[in-house]
């Protein structure tokens, strides 16, 4: 794999009365042009990538995102669209030449319609998640992307990167939690596909066409959702397992004695779980002693006799018998359940006290992930002696967070230089194996030129061929996902 090209596709400087056109679309109270106050619309989380941009565009309705994008089309302004700011792979960042413009669209943040009989939510893109599952919740039902970013993160971006989270084993990802979407095309034109319907076969699945593709080819600016019955019982536990072969036999012991019960299964190792405690007040280790792996299983119940926690006590016992697991808790409260989840949340985060961290989000087929687990840290030991894998996530899915922090006293720039030392060889490992080098958080520029070294020639001309027909001016996201 080779490093992201430094130099990106340059869209015109716009000049300073076209600037002025632009805000005369939203007003002057959202047309940022003040460096401070665009700081927080130019800096991803890890500080990885730091944009340029002459303004920020805040719209509050479809109408000026739609004027918006004709003016751009019209001029050759280069939009980058941004929602919640939490993508990992820079793609909601503009390039650090500063000539595009970001469209920010967390004013666009009304649920507009909530029908709980035919189990649908219509939501803007600058909806946070967190709220849409509040809103469900409070009618009964269930919106189960579940994210650690949830508080901050909107649906916009959500639909944008075709995000996964731990809910993925039982219903889907984003792509499958959705039914309809309003999206601004290149040329400013509003396709209203806002439609309910679960069967639909009148040509092309245009939904699926804009689901994932991270502001490439239009501006998500709403949605239909999916919503769930809300399970009646929750069973939440975190086992402590030998070694990864145990840990897929006891994801295929659970899921043959749960069924569609199953919507939760979360691998840790053992030294995320010593980052994590030794980072974080107020986290505890569930069981009493050390072990190599942890999984975190989470069965969902809909029969108001119960039951559920039983059958997962059940599962675990036998798993114990058989020497599958050495020990396992199931949570007592809801509390206790939360703590568990906290560990598996934080996993993430924590590693930044640790020094600089290299993250690959990755996917193999689930019977593979101990075979990718083993050969990959092997690997990184061997470009990178002393480095410390931390590969974690959502087993159930085949979909790991296969991180590595830097060697101990090791300087964090340095680490950082050395990257594609340790992403190289692991992305080729994943290939081989059948995978992919970007299971949930996207392209971007992260791995923009990435993309032709795992995607054959005719993959990228369809993918070039999608882009060049809906936005042929080339001005939404530029040298994103594809050059």
């Amino acid at each position: 794999m080779s490093e992201p090209s430094l130099e990106p596709p340059r869209t015109p400087a716009p000049a300073a009365e076209l600037l002025a056109s632009f805000a005369s679309l939203v007003g002057p109270a959202y047309a940022i042009s003040d460096p401070e106050e665009q700081a927080p619309y130019l800096h991803e989380w890890r500080d990885l990538y730091v944009g340029r941009t002459p303004l920020v565009l805040k719209p509050g309705s479809v109408d000026e995102v739609s004027r918006i994008l004709a003016l751009a089309h019209a001029t050759g302004t280069g939009i980058v669209t941004q929602s919640g700011n939490t993508g990992l792979v820079g793609g909601q960042i503009p390039w650090e030449h500063g000539h595009e413009l970001v469209l920010n669209l967390t004013r666009l943040d009304r649920i507009r319609a909530l029908d709980p009989s035919g189990n649908t939510l219509v939501a803007e893109a600058g909806v946070p998640l967190q709220k849409v599952q509040e809103a469900a919740d409070a009618a009964g039902r269930l919106f189960p992307l579940s994210l650690a970013s949830q508080g901050s993160c909107r649906i916009g971006g959500n639909l944008g990167s075709n995000a996964g989270g731990v809910g993925v084993l039982a219903y889907g990802n984003a792509r499958e939690l959705t039914l309809g979407l309003e999206v601004v095309l290149a040329d400013g034109r509003v396709w209203n596909g806002l439609k309910a319907l679960r069967k639909d076969n009148t040509g092309y699945d245009l939904r699926n066409l804009f689901i994932g593709s991270e502001g490439t080819l239009g501006v998500i600016t709403a949605a239909v959702l999916k919503l769930f019955p809300k399970p009646v019982e929750l069973a939440t536990a975190f086992a402590g397992l030998p070694s990864l072969a145990a840990a897929r036999d006891l994801f295929t012991h659970v899921r043959a004695g749960s069924g569609p019960a199953l919507t939760a299964f979360e691998i840790m190792p053992r030294r995320g779980i010593d980052f994590v405690l030794k980072h974080m007040p107020g986290t505890r280790d569930p069981l009493g002693s050390r072990h190599a792996w942890y999984a975190l299983i989470e069965l969902s119940g809909h029969d108001p006799a119960g039951g559920t926690a039983g059958r997962l006590e059940a599962l675990l016992g036998s798993a114990i018998e058989a020497a599958i697991i050495a020990d396992a808790v199931v949570a007592s409260s809801v509390a206790q359940a939360r703590d568990f989840w906290r560990l598996r949340e934080l996993m993430s985060e924590t590693q930044k006290f640790e020094g600089g961290s290299l993250k690959h989000d990755v996917s193999v087929p689930v019977d593979r992930i101990p075979e990718l687990i083993e050969r990959g840290c092997v690997l990184i030991e061997r470009a990178m002696p002393g480095a410390r894998p931390l590969p974690f996530g959502h087993f159930g899915d085949g979909n790991l967070h296969f991180n590595v922090s830097q060697p101990l006293g090791m300087d964090k720039a340095d680490y950082l230089r050395h990257w594609r030392e340790v992403s190289d060889p692991l992305y080729a490992l994943v290939v081989e194996l059948e995978g992919s080098i970007s299971a949930e958080h996207g392209v971007g520029r992260a791995k923009r030129d990435d993309l032709p070294k795992v995607k054959s020639a005719v993959e990228m001309d369809l993918l070039r061929a999608v882009k060049a027909a809906l936005d042929p001016s080339g001005i939404l996201n530029p040298g994103k996902m594809l050059v």
